[in-house]
């Protein structure tokens, strides 16, 4: 079963695959408009399964490095063992963030993978490895993987809001997701009780809807994370715990 945070997150994993405390843990978000390093944790419903996302954010010498990963809790264990963790190296630049390498271990799902990715954008190339083999792929501009496609949508609300269309490097595909706001409203999760902005993405011909809702004392952090496919809700996380780690 592959998750989708994103898409995140997909949760911002292959979830969606995406947080201790309440608000008033949560600090001041940085006057820069840049990211504030935090860990995060999240409550994940996937129809009948239960799990739970973590996620990380990491400031580095190079910019920044994001970590999912989501695992099943409770009696799903019975029927999903194993873990996806996806991590994300990226740097910000004028126009917001560029991945610089990603990689990803999933050992929940029924077809076992790895991925070890680079990207280089001096020639628009991501090469690397895929289930042990090499791969190269040409890049048709700025792309962002499953994880730094999150950051860079946080990263835009900080600042001059979000584009229309990003495009999200998926291995073997290039998926332009379009971007629209859905208003504010006030939403209830295990961490409390936030004001928070819906985003919504979905790539094109694809029948699957995320809304992410996105509270800006967190730093624009999605709160609630939802998977809605041929208008069924699919996928539902929730933040549980938040710490900022500066």
């Amino acid at each position: 079963m592959k998750v989708d945070f994103t898409t995140g997150i997909r949760i911002c994993v292959r979830f969606s695959c995406y947080l201790l405390a309440t608000l008033c843990l949560a600090g001041p978000v940085q006057a820069s408009g840049a990211l504030t390093p935090h860990v995060a944790e999240y409550n994940v419903r996937i129809s009948v399964v239960s799990g739970r996302l973590r996620t990380e954010l990491k400031a580095t010498e190079t910019g920044y490095s994001a970590e999912h990963s989501v695992r099943a809790t409770g009696m799903s264990r019975l029927i999903a063992r194993g873990e996806i963790t996806e991590v994300s190296d990226f740097d910000s630049g004028p126009d917001g963030l560029y991945p610089l390498a990603y990689r990803a271990k999933d050992t929940l799902s029924r077809d076992k993978s790895r991925a070890d990715i680079q990207f280089d954008w001096g020639t628009n190339q991501a090469m690397g490895t895929v289930n042990g083999q090499e791969f190269e792929a040409t890049l048709p501009g700025m792309s962002h993987d499953r994880v730094s496609i999150q950051y860079e949508l946080m990263h835009d609300l900080l600042n001059d809001g979000p584009s229309e269309r990003y495009r999200m490097f998926d291995i073997d595909k290039q998926r332009l997701l379009d971007i629209r706001s859905v208003g504010t409203k006030q939403v209830k999760v295990p961490a409390g009780s936030f004001e928070a902005i819906g985003i919504q993405h979905q790539a094109e011909n694809s029948s699957r809807i995320t809304t992410l809702w996105c509270v800006k004392e967190l730093g624009y952090l999605p709160v609630i994370i939802e998977q809605h496919r041929k208008g069924k809700l699919r996928v539902r996380a929730k933040l549980r715990s938040y710490a900022p780690t500066d």
